[in-house]
C-alpha cells in the first residue's frame, strides 16, 4: 500500500485506540490522526503505566480519561472501523505482586470491551498489542508462533486469557481480528523513568542524565522494534485484516537482528558519543525465577501475509530515541 492509498483508506475513518496516551498507542493516534481518522484515545492515565499526557502534544486526537474495567464503554465504541486495543497491565512484577488486578485489567476488562464491541461496532476490526512473553523460556531460537505457549509469570498468563478472548470473536462470530505479539520495543514517548516497560527505558534515563545503569546478565539475546516499525506494524494489520490468511491469527512481531544486553549497552552509548558507563549485576532474587533468557522473534509469518519489514536499524533507532528526549526530558522523568 502506498503512502497515498494508506492515507485514502483511513480518512474519515472511525478508530478508538485503548491505551491511547501510553508509548505505543501516542505513536498510533499520531500517525492515525496524520492520515486523516477520526481519533478517540481512551487511556486510565495511571501512575503505574506508561500514559502521559506530553505523549499526545500536537495530535488531533480526543482523550478519553478512564479505566477499561469500570468506563463507559458503549458511547466510545459506537460505530468504530478499527479497535487498537492496546491497554493492558504489563508490568510483570507487579502481576506477580497483585495478579487479581492484574487479571482485572487483561482479562475480565477484556471481557466488558468485546461485549460493548459486539453490541456498539459489530464489524469493526480489532488489532490487539500482545507479547512474547506467553513463550516463557525459549525452547529453540528464533521463537516461531508454534512455540509452546508457557507464560513464566502471572501476568503473562492474564495476557494469554485476554488474547484468547478476542481470537474466540473471529473463530465464533467471524470478526476480523489481529493480534500482534510484541518484542521489545522503545522509541519516543517510551516510559524512561523506570524499567517498568522494559530495561531500555531506565538506560536511556540514566545515559542522558550522565549517570551509570545497571545491566542484568549481559549475555541474554533480546530484539529491539523501533516505534515507527510497530506503529507501520499496526496500521497493516487493520488493513489486512479482513483477509483469510491474515483474520483470526496470530503474529509474532521482531524488529532488528538479536544482540546481547552486553551488545546493546556498548551501542546505546556509542549512539550517545560514546557518552555513558554502565555496571553488571547478577539478576535480582525476585526476578531471576521469571527471567526468560535470550530471546528473539521469528516474524516470518507476518512479513509474508503483509509485506511489512522493519525499516529503522538498531543504531539509528537508538540515536533517533536519545535525541528526541534530550530536549523533552522534563515531561519523561
Amino acid at each position: 500500500m502506498t503512502q497515498a492509498e494508506r492515507a485514502a483508506f483511513w480518512h474519515g475513518k472511525r478508530v478508538l485506540v485503548t491505551g491511547g496516551a501510553g508509548f505505543l498507542g501516542s505513536g498510533l493516534c499520531h500517525a492515525l490522526a496524520a492520515l486523516g481518522a477520526r481519533v478517540t484515545a481512551l487511556d486510565a492515565m495511571s501512575e503505574e503505566g506508561g500514559a502521559n499526557l506530553a505523549n499526545l502534544q500536537g495530535a488531533s486526537v480526543l482523550l478519553v480519561r478512564g479505566d477499561i474495567r469500570d468506563v463507559e464503554l458503549h458511547s466510545l465504541c459506537q460505530d468504530a472501523d478499527v479497535l487498537f486495543n492496546m491497554a493492558a497491565q504489563t508490568s510483570h512484577m507487579g502481576g506477580q505482586r497483585d495478579p487479581v488486578a492484574d487479571i482485572a485489567i487483561n482479562a475480565v476488562a477484556q471481557v466488558r470491551l468485546i461485549g460493548a464491541m459486539r453490541e456498539a461496532a459489530p464489524n469493526a476490526a480489532v488489532v490487539h498489542a500482545s507479547t512474547r512473553q506467553f513463550y516463557g523460556k525459549p525452547l529453540r531460537l528464533p521463537v516461531d508462533e508454534m512455540h509452546p505457549v508457557q507464560p513464566p509469570d502471572a501476568n503473562g498468563v492474564s495476557k494469554w486469557a485476554g488474547e484468547q478472548y478476542w481470537l474466540l470473536e473471529q473463530r465464533v462470530l467471524g470478526r476480523p481480528v489481529v493480534s500482534l505479539r510484541l518484542t521489545n520495543c522503545y522509541g519516543p514517548r517510551l516510559r524512561i523513568r523506570d524499567a517498568r516497560q522494559t530495561f531500555l527505558g531506565i538506560w536511556i534515563r540514566r545515559v542522558l542524565e550522565g549517570e551509570p545503569f545497571e545491566v542484568w546478565g549481559g549475555d541474554q539475546l533480546r530484539d529491539l522494534a523501533y516505534l515507527d516499525d510497530v506503529v507501520a506494524a499496526f496500521l497493516t494489520a487493520a488493513e489486512a485484516a479482513p483477509r483469510p490468511e491474515v483474520s483470526g491469527r496470530v503474529f509474532n512481531l521482531g524488529g532488528a537482528p538479536p544482540a546481547s544486553l552486553r551488545e546493546l549497552a556498548e551501542r546505546l552509548i556509542a549512539a550517545n558519543g560514546g557518552q555513558g558507563r554502565y555496571a553488571f549485576k547478577e539478576f535480582p532474587a525476585d526476578r531471576a525465577p521469571i527471567d526468560i533468557g535470550s530471546y528473539h522473534a521469528d516474524d516470518r509469518a507476518f512479513r509474508a501475509a503483509t509485506g511489512w519489514a522493519p525499516r529503522v536499524g538498531l543504531d539509528d533507532g537508538l540515536r533517533l530515541t536519545l535525541d528526541w528526549y534530550r530536549t523533552r526530558l522534563g515531561d519523561y522523568v
